[in-house]
């Protein structure tokens, strides 16, 4: 781990971060500062993160990083009701959209999600409900001591890919899902000498309670 040198205003000058946070990049500090690994429980949120989750793959999140403002405006700011009824000349126009990646099986796998996404929260009454329930409602903590250590998926996260793929889910494969699981929080992986670093029942109780007023 190393201290990571970010000059926005609002971000600490100085602060040691994870080790995946590129030294010098701001946008990345403030995603890793201020996003990353914090519970989240609103659904329009938690269909952002899927979207962009699924975008990146073979690409870097850097890259998604750069474009998030453009996904946002191409995808109606990611509600999935609206999203859920883009028609064919509507998914056909962002294949030309510069500001997105342009790849036909994202961009309609986005669509057909936004529908599989309205009916798990048409059966649990909320996608937040539904994904929570895999952890019981409180965040996995896992205090990983380096970055070597953190898996690229696990047992739960196989279990929650295998389930919305039944549900019609596309670009949800374990990888992806455990990225996704560490965005909203779900899963906490900052590790040891990270500013954000908590570890011990105190630490997982704390987090559980801002889960819960979230």
């Amino acid at each position: 781990m190393a201290s990571k040198r970010a000059t926005r205003p609002g971000l600490p000058i100085e602060r040691t971060r994870c080790g995946w946070v590129p030294a010098g990049d701001e946008e990345y500090a403030r995603y890793h500062d201020e996003e990353w690994g914090r519970p989240v429980q609103d659904d329009r949120h938690l269909f952002e993160m899927l979207t962009l989750e699924g975008a990146q793959a073979g690409l870097s999140w850097s890259t998604i990083l750069r474009k998030r403002g453009a996904y946002r405006k191409a995808f109606a700011n990611f509600d999935p009701a609206k999203v859920a009824r883009f028609d064919a000349r509507r998914r056909a126009a962002l294949l030309q959209d510069a500001g997105i990646v342009r790849n036909r099986l994202k961009i309609e796998s986005t669509v057909s999600n936004a529908q599989a996404f309205l009916a798990v929260q048409k059966e649990f009454g909320s996608f937040s409900r539904y994904l929570w329930d895999w952890v019981g409602g409180r965040p996995v903590l896992n205090g990983w001591r380096t970055r070597g250590q953190v898996p690229a998926s696990t047992e739960l996260s196989d279990r929650i890919s295998r389930d919305l793929k039944k549900r019609g889910f596309r670009f949800v494969g374990s990888t992806i899902i455990y990225a996704y699981l560490q965005a909203v929080g779900v899963v906490n992986d900052h590790t040891a000498g990270c500013c954000l670093y908590q570890s011990g029942p105190a630490a997982a109780a704390r987090v559980a309670r801002k889960a819960s007023r979230s």
